[in-house]
């Protein structure tokens, strides 16, 4: 009996390994254009999380009778319009393409870290917490030896995408290794299985991605609580100051430029936040809701392709007139709310093929650790289980295959980090 069953798990074993590492995107092929410049291009498989539609590569969209087209030229490489509320997926374009996020990674560092400390808690930086920064990263201004209260530091990195902010919190939580290692849970429990957590702060580094479904679920479970919100729509504040300004508060500005309306970007009516995004690898980033006539619109785009100045504020606003204007007027191509349930399907580019592989179990996704570590299952660990337990070994060692097979892929796909911007 006991050798049927662990014959059984290896079979498992084999067919999940098989599944689970045909469902992971092959890095994506750049594709040389006429002028001989290099256009990215999507893999051919995507996670099928929230809905079929929202693995297949291109636009996806279904007009009702009376509903206006899409905005042209579009340029991000990937891109998600959503209602908030329902939770509806209006379009999308490659919206499980796992790309470098940049600082709009912040988003799931929020929901991490944000509810463990309060935002009362003071904290005296020390030269310790700073220690690791990339070079290059935004800062607000910490200061070591100086007393900060928690909610300035959180100004500091909403509003200035603050990487040294980040760092603090960081080390208030336990240290940057430790948040990280909660940020991969947080994505796992949010259902958002394309994001692979490297830094905190989104700096660019070998193997961090993230891709428009995630970064939508992200902003969406922060946008319910009180002190996210408030903070990602606080347009100015002040920050508490240093030597350089006599011990004076100094004004900070939010660097979301729809939501202050400058640098030639006008302001977008109802707008609430969420955060931007750059670095050279991720290029321009950006999730922003707004809400008008009771509905939240959000829109979240990577990597414009177009590089003129504010072209990632440009398509977001054609986006959000779309969403406020579709709302109601299309059939939704995918869903925030499947996250948690949904299956990932080991598809062909137009979405046909491949088993559907239900995603770990919270036993599986303990084993495999928040980092994506080995599993942990050993001989000793196969000779005492049985039955159930075997079967769930097996979904254990499938995930952890899957998660370092990711990793190893994102590591040879992305290039080293070099500079990380505000815009």
């Amino acid at each position: 009996m006991h050798n049927d069953l662990r014959t059984a798990a290896v079979v498992c074993i084999a067919a999940l390994t098989a599944g689970l590492v045909s469902a992971v995107p092959a890095a994506a092929a750049p594709t040389p254009s006429a002028s001989g410049t290099v256009t990215p291009r999507p893999p051919a498989r995507m996670s099928t999380v929230g809905g079929e539609r929202l693995g297949l590569s291109g636009v996806q969209v279904q007009l009702a009778a009376g509903a206006p087209a899409l905005p042209a030229k579009l340029t991000a490489l990937s891109w998600i319009v959503s209602d908030t509320g329902t939770g509806q997926v209006l379009a999308a374009k490659n919206a499980h393409w796992a790309l470098p996020p940049a600082s709009t990674l912040k988003t799931l560092f929020a929901d991490t870290v944000l509810p463990k400390i309060p935002t009362t808690a003071t904290h005296k930086v020390t030269d310790a917490d700073l220690a690791g920064m990339g070079a290059g990263s935004s800062l607000v201004g910490v200061l070591p030896g100086q007393t900060y209260k928690v909610s300035d530091l959180w100004l500091g990195v909403f509003l200035r995408s603050g990487n040294d902010a980040v760092h603090v919190l960081s080390a208030m939580n336990g240290g940057v290794a430790a948040t990280v290692a909660q940020m991969q849970a947080q994505a796992v429990k949010l259902g958002a299985g394309d994001t692979h957590v490297v830094s905190p702060d989104g700096y660019d580094m070998p193997g961090q991605v993230s891709s428009a479904y995630d970064l939508s679920l992200f902003a969406r479970d922060g946008m319910k609580d009180a002190d996210f919100a408030r903070y990602a729509g606080t347009g100015k504040a002040e920050f508490p100051g240093g030597p350089n300004t006599k011990g004076k508060p100094f004004e900070i500005d939010n660097t979301d430029r729809m939501l202050l309306g400058i640098d030639g970007v006008p302001r977008y009516e109802g707008l609430i936040g969420v955060k931007n995004g750059y670095t050279t690898n991720a290029g321009n980033t950006l999730v922003v809701a707004a809400r008008r006539g009771g509905r939240t619109i959000m829109a979240t785009l990577m990597n414009p392709q177009d590089h003129q100045f504010n072209t990632v504020y440009t398509e977001a606003r054609e986006l959000l007139d779309w969403g406020f204007a579709a709302d109601g007027k299309v059939t939704p191509v995918g869903s925030l709310d499947a996250a948690t349930t949904a299956t990932h399907t080991a598809g062909s580019g137009n979405g046909s093929g491949g088993d559907a592989v239900k995603a770990p179990t919270k036993a599986a996704q303990a084993s495999v650790g928040a980092s994506g570590g080995s599993s942990g299952v050993s001989a000793l660990g196969w000779a005492g289980a049985s039955g159930a337990g075997l079967v769930a070994l097996a979904v254990a060692t499938g995930a952890s295959l899957l998660m370092r097979r990711r990793r190893r892929i994102a590591r040879r796909s992305r290039p080293l980090p070099t500079v990380n911007g505000l815009d």
